[in-house]
């Protein structure tokens, strides 16, 4: 759908529901939607600012929003009942680890990260090393903070491609400095291990112990 603003706009109902993100008084503000298989895009002519962004999130919150590094949001939908009871045995067993060792932080699946490539992004799970947290201004913690995670886990969900997520993997988490990252798929209990550098292994069966490894 290519709907464009202009002045017809000004006529309609003022009831009538207001697009979230840059302005509209520009009159060559185009939006394009997709669907793809579980979740939304959503890109603008013009990429938003990061205020615009921030806003548009916290003017949504019922929204899981994430926007890659050409400025794309990618709108990802509620987790099927299932989906969830993983999500929260993960954040749990991090947040267990944290309490045993005190170290770093551990962050829930509502935290975005301010990435090197300029994307915003999620996971299912992340710690963060007290090293680099200490790299974070005071101020940059009130927002999306630009720092990378050490570790991240996701979890393929009912509506995920398995596809999609590989290259999250990869070319998000992994190619912004992720040291470990974890893609657990529950339909083919299937782990994929991710490490910096590029090194990978896939562990089959959910028999497995997965280790932290030395992060």
């Amino acid at each position: 759908m290519h709907p464009k603003s202009g002045k017809s706009r000004k006529n309609n109902d003022k009831h009538a529901p207001t697009m979230p993100g840059p302005s509209f008084d520009k009159p060559d503000l185009v939006i394009q939607t997709r669907s793809l298989g579980g979740y939304a895009e959503l890109k603008y002519a013009r990429k938003m600012t990061e205020a615009e962004f921030y806003r548009f999130c916290a003017d949504n919150p019922e929204l899981r929003i994430e926007q890659d590094k050409n400025g794309k949001l990618i709108i990802i939908p509620p987790v099927e009942f299932d989906g969830s009871a993983r999500e929260n045995t993960v954040t749990a067993t991090l947040y267990n680890w944290l309490e045993r060792h005190s170290k770093g932080l551990t962050l829930s699946p509502s935290a975005g990260f301010k990435l090197p490539d300029n994307s915003t992004r999620s996971s299912d799970g992340a710690w963060v090393s007290e090293e680099r947290l200490a790299a974070v201004p005071s101020g940059e913690r009130k927002k999306f903070a630009r720092i990378v995670p050490d570790f991240v886990v996701e979890i393929r969900s009912e509506g995920d491609r398995i596809g999609r997520l590989k290259r999250k993997m990869t070319d998000v988490w992994i190619k912004n400095g992720v040291r470990l990252a974890w893609l657990i798929d529950p339909k083919k209990e299937i782990t994929y291990i991710y490490r910096a550098y590029g090194s990978k292994d896939e562990l089959k069966g959910f028999d497995r112990t997965l280790s932290g490894e030395d992060v």
